[in-house]
């Protein structure tokens, strides 16, 4: 197991000291980041914590998937690299609608 771990179904008010107190007794936090919106700020309902062993994210796995926190159970597990797309790098971006021929 990866010692990065997914932290889901977050209450939105949550924020990075009570997720490090909360993963703080499995052992030793290196990190954590909750992903927040970049227009608004606002906590997306998703974290990634990063423990200092492996033993150390597998045993706080274990032990908060499912943990309610603030009404709501927590997915916890396995942080899984984000995928790499075969578009990835060649600019462009833009809308996935068709093109509109103008009228005249």
């Amino acid at each position: 197991m990866s010692r990065k771990l997914y932290v889901g179904n977050l209450p939105y008010e949550i924020g990075e000291t009570e997720l490090q107190e909360l993963f703080g007794p499995f052992g030793s936090v290196d990190s954590v980041r909750v992903m927040r919106d970049m227009a608004t700020g606002r906590a997306r309902g998703f974290a990634f914590v990063e423990m200092t062993t492996d033993e150390e994210a597998q045993t706080a796995a274990a032990k908060l998937n499912g943990h309610q926190l603030g009404g709501r159970a927590l997915t916890v597990n396995e942080a899984r690299p984000k995928p790499e797309y075969a578009g990835a790098g060649s600019g462009g971006g833009g809308s996935h609608r068709p093109r509109r021929e103008p009228r005249w």
